[in-house]
């Protein structure tokens, strides 16, 4: 086991839980959520649990961080994609916000298991950090929008929380779970292909037909 070294500043605990994200990410990414563990991350770390423990309590406060990161990249992106003035029709804001939303499929799979499992395993103190990163988002995209459709401004959030469980519907069904190919075949039943990014188009398409006066 590589040696253990405790950070010793803000830094360096930092550069630490970086380092924890990262692994879990990269575990999550080729395996299912129950199969990563405290032992898993740790033993990828080349850490024992002790050590883990010396920055998170809980598997699902790793995963809380993880989907932070996670939400500040996919609003960062929409933010610089439709800048203020843009002047784009719906049509083109639901095929840039579609290819947004398919180069951030990890934070809808996190969505998957958020309010289920993440959420009711955290610190309420962690959790409110997070809320308050959301709606800090949520009120720049309030801001944003109306600039740019004509739309009401207390319907952004309808509008942002209709595409966000709509894509982690579909994101469950676009990532390649070997338990469930196995299950399909034994039963007989062949799944259609889903294109995330056509799907989430056509969905916020039909969502802004609805919002935009």
């Amino acid at each position: 086991m590589a040696e253990f070294i405790r950070a010793r500043s803000a830094e360096q605990k930092e550069q630490r839980l970086a380092e924890i994200k990262q692994a879990a990410s990269r575990q999550f990414r080729s395996h299912p959520y129950h199969e990563v563990t405290l032992t898993t991350i740790a033993d990828e770390l080349g850490w024992s649990r002790a050590n883990l423990y010396k920055y998170v309590t809980t598997k699902e406060e790793i995963f809380l961080l993880l989907a932070g990161d996670e939400m500040d990249s996919y609003f960062e992106a929409l933010l610089a994609a439709l800048p203020e003035g843009c002047g784009l029709a719906p049509d083109t804001v639901a095929e840039v916000w579609a290819g947004i939303a398919n180069a951030h499929q990890e934070y809808f799979r996190l969505g998957d298991i958020l309010s289920t499992i993440i959420e009711t395993n955290v610190t309420v103190e962690r959790l409110a950090e997070f809320k308050r990163a959301y709606y800090d988002h949520v009120n720049r995209m309030v801001e944003r929008l109306p600039r740019i459709l004509n739309m009401k401004s207390e319907d952004v959030d309808r509008l942002l929380m209709a595409v966000y469980y709509h894509a982690v519907g579909f994101v469950s069904g676009c990532w390649r779970n070997p338990l469930i190919a196995q299950a399909l075949e034994l039963a007989g039943v062949e799944r259609p292909e889903i294109d995330f990014r056509i799907e989430m188009r056509d969905f916020i398409s039909m969502c802004l037909e609805h919002y935009v006066r």
